[in-house]
């Protein structure tokens, strides 16, 4: 009994090997399949966000000039205001001095 198990036994091995050596070959040529697909895949998205690059840019330039408008505009009612205020505190100054 024990020689037949001493001759069997790596013969089984040895089978068991082979497959699995088989199964791993088969699986590194699918994800290689695989890794080409999601290659294009990504290449493709790329060049479709290429091709946007310019309308980014354009709402960008946009977004800035409104900004930059934006803050004018605040900046000026700000001062304006201020002044305002300011020459009202200083009317009330001036008279409880007098």
């Amino acid at each position: 009994m024990t020689e037949f198990l001493q001759t069997a036994l790596p013969i089984v091995i040895y089978f068991l090997l082979i497959v699995l050596l088989i199964v791993a070959i088969i699986l590194g040529i699918k994800s290689i399949k695989t890794m080409d697909k999601l290659d294009r895949v990504v290449d493709d998205v790329n060049d479709k966000v290429q091709s946007l690059n310019g309308l980014f840019s354009l709402i960008d330039f946009t977004t800035e000039k409104v900004v930059t408008i934006t803050d004018k505009i605040t900046d000026t009612l700000g001062g304006l205001f201020g002044k305002l205020f300011n020459k009202r505190k200083r009317k009330r100054h001036y008279g409880e001095e007098e």
